[in-house]
């Protein structure tokens, strides 16, 4: 087995156990028998695709993160008490389904800038379109329920409130629409080294937006005191970004990384520096959700028309 292989395996590893053992200082009550099935479901997925037995080896993915999900709900509500998908199924089955959208944002992003390709997809459309579709579904979903699960740890205590002026939360929107707008106006050949402007370009962009509707934002939560969302995200992005490469390098149906740099240090198909990237990602996709479910749940126009802020929602 290669080095970077089994590094990669390791810290995946010691992520897991990290997790086992928090789960069950801080559990108060057993774990909901779906995240017994979403273990039974990952255990069977994972023997199935190492064996190669189809169509599960070219679907493990989206198999793998379902089973995830439904593990992570369940032992955020064995620690607290609650979760999204036991408390509120309607709106997690909202989430997954806006995580399809929001990701296609990326997917657009990559055929201008070339850093992935899929290999390994069926080519029959309809088997193609739902194996990326229930992917895509499951991103969203993982980045928040890994962040509630940690925030569930109790790691991390109120601070100091800080705040943001209004001038440089209008300047934060300015230059996340810069980030957003450079990889697409310059040269293909340069755009290509600056994917990292699209990871945070939207927290920069959405999240002064979010905070000025009163919407849940990061500036509202740095406001109040409160740091433990905005690490947990961070910490989340970091555990699901080992798990989506982990999991990813053993499937049939895979991602390849093609960006021009880095491609000699690979751990799993991603280059080691790349995995600094899901830490942004994972806040990315928390802001991005928040405007999504916004204009999904509450007209934008009804809200700006009654010069109303959105109401705001504590989870």
């Amino acid at each position: 087995m290669e080095t970077m292989t089994a590094l990669g395996i390791f810290i995946t590893g010691v992520t897991a156990t990290v997790l086992v053992i928090e789960f069950l200082r801080h559990r108060r009550a057993p774990l909901p028998g779906y995240g017994w099935i979403g273990v039974s479901l990952l255990v069977i997925a994972e023997w199935l695709m190492f064996h190669h037995f189809e169509p599960v080896a070219t679907f493990f993915t989206p198999i793998a993160w379902t089973a995830y999900i439904l593990l992570g709900d369940a032992a955020v509500k064995a620690i607290t008490g609650h979760s999204r998908l036991h408390d509120h199924p309607a709106e997690f089955a909202t989430m997954a389904l806006l995580s399809v959208p929001l990701w296609l944002i990326f997917e657009g992003y990559n055929l201008r800038l070339g850093n992935w390709t899929y290999v390994g997809v069926p080519m029959s459309r309809a088997p193609a379109l739902l194996g990326y579709g229930c992917s895509f579904a499951t991103i969203t979903p993982g980045i928040l329920e890994t962040a509630d699960l940690v925030e569930a740890f109790g790691w991390f205590r109120p601070a100091v409130p800080f705040r943001f002026s209004p001038r440089l939360q209008a300047a934060f929107v300015i230059f996340g629409v810069a980030c957003l707008l450079l990889p697409l106006v310059l040269p293909q050949a340069t755009a290509a080294y600056l994917f990292a402007l699209v990871w945070v370009g939207f927290i920069f962009l959405l999240d002064p937006i979010n905070h000025y509707l009163g919407l849940r934002s990061i500036v509202g939560d740095f406001a109040a005191g409160r740091r433990s969302r905005f690490y947990s995200l961070l910490i989340s992005g970091f555990i699901c970004g080992w798990l989506w490469e982990f999991w990813n390098y053993w499937a049939a149906a895979k991602w390849h990384y093609v960006f021009p740099m880095f491609q000699q240090w690979k751990i799993f198909e991603m280059p080691a520096p790349g995995y600094l990237g899901f830490l942004p990602f994972a806040v990315e996709c928390f802001v991005m959700y928040v405007t999504a479910s916004w204009l999904v749940t509450r007209p934008a126009a009804a809200a700006l028309n009654s010069g109303l802020p959105g109401a705001s929602q504590d989870r």
